[in-house]
């Protein structure tokens, strides 16, 4: 049986999300660790991978279960009683065998939170700290990146994919309290994309690049930064299917 599960966790307690096999811990070797002490014996695969210090609110992994596994609201129970604090299943779904967190997902969700409030050391690990935000031209300029682009200019190197352009349904920004919220919604996203947008947004605000420059490298014309904003940051917040 198939199952699909919600599940949210501190990114920065993990390596990442993906398997490793180098002693480090990540999110899938936790949950596959206490899944092989219920003899649950799977492969977790993962709506896709968040790095180490990126945040999840709506991640989405599916698994297959033995036959001797039936309740699988007595499975997200116990799972929780093991793995809480540091990931929590939200709920759990049995799904047809065709159903595949990353290939079948049809949209993606990241939210990105910021204050221009010193942090404490509470906030420190999920909020990024800057001094100074123009909120008024952060609003605007965050909507260049709504279209269809190609994001060669925002992808970091190391796992080069088929091709470079993604859509961005939507992207916009809100406060929050003492927050800056950065909403970007996709069809899927590069390596380290948002943490580059942010970058190159945060750069434009800082005055070190202009408008013409952000807009011209969205448009794959030139790359003026390659500032990566920090992980601690980000979150996956939503996966549509």
């Amino acid at each position: 049986m198939r199952v699909k599960a919600i599940i949210s966790y501190r990114g920065d307690i993990f390596f990442g999300s993906q398997i490793q096999n180098n002693g480090l811990p990540t999110v899938n070797n936790l949950l596959n660790k206490e899944l092989l002490n219920l003899n649950i014996n799977t492969n977790i695969i993962s709506s896709g991978r968040t790095d180490k210090n990126v945040h999840a609110t709506g991640q989405v992994i599916h698994f297959d279960l033995p036959s001797f596994w039936s309740d699988i609201q007595k499975l997200k129970h116990l799972l929780n009683n093991k793995l809480y604090p540091k990931i929590k299943i939200l709920s759990i779904y049995k799904m047809s065998n065709d159903f595949h967190a990353r290939f079948s997902a049809k949209q993606r969700v990241y939210r990105y939170i910021i204050s221009d409030k010193e942090n404490n050391i509470f906030q420190d690990p999920f909020v990024t700290y800057i001094s100074s935000i123009d909120k008024k031209l952060l609003s605007k300029l965050i909507r260049h990146f709504i279209g269809i682009h190609n994001f060669n200019f925002f992808q970091k190197k190391g796992s080069e994919p088929l091709n470079y352009t993604r859509i961005i349904y939507n992207a916009f920004s809100y406060q929050y309290k003492d927050y800056t919220i950065l909403h970007f919604r996709a069809n899927s996203f590069l390596r380290s994309q948002i943490r580059l947008m942010v970058g190159a947004l945060l750069d434009t605000l800082e005055q070190k690049i202009s408008k013409e420059d952000l807009i011209q490298q969205i448009a794959n014309k030139k790359r003026s930064t390659t500032r990566l904003a920090p992980a601690n940051g980000l979150y996956l917040a939503k996966i549509i299917y």
